[in-house]
């Protein structure tokens, strides 16, 4: 879709992340595909280090296509309380 995105574009100044998101999510294709977009304004600090002994835990799904280069990193499932049958 990134052609799409760009021919959209059509070289507009992208002077904010607002105006990308409303020039991404305004992209449609002649066989009527349409691009979601929404500003994520979350806080996501960098640097976060990730030890050799946490990697396990990680619950990490791989896609098929390129999976050491595009994956999702899920978050983690906390185990459900077991619930005991009544005597």
């Amino acid at each position: 879709m990134f052609c799409h995105i760009t021919a959209n574009w059509r070289g507009k100044p992208l002077e904010s992340r607002e105006v990308v998101v409303s020039l991404v999510g305004a992209t449609t294709t002649t066989k009527g595909l349409r691009i979601q977009a929404a500003l994520d304004a979350g806080q996501y600090p960098t640097g976060v280090k990730v030890s050799d002994a946490e990697m396990p835990s990680l619950q990490i799904k791989r896609s098929t296509f390129h999976g050491d280069w595009n994956y999702t990193i899920l978050p983690h499932r906390h185990p459900r309380p077991t619930r005991r049958a009544h005597a």
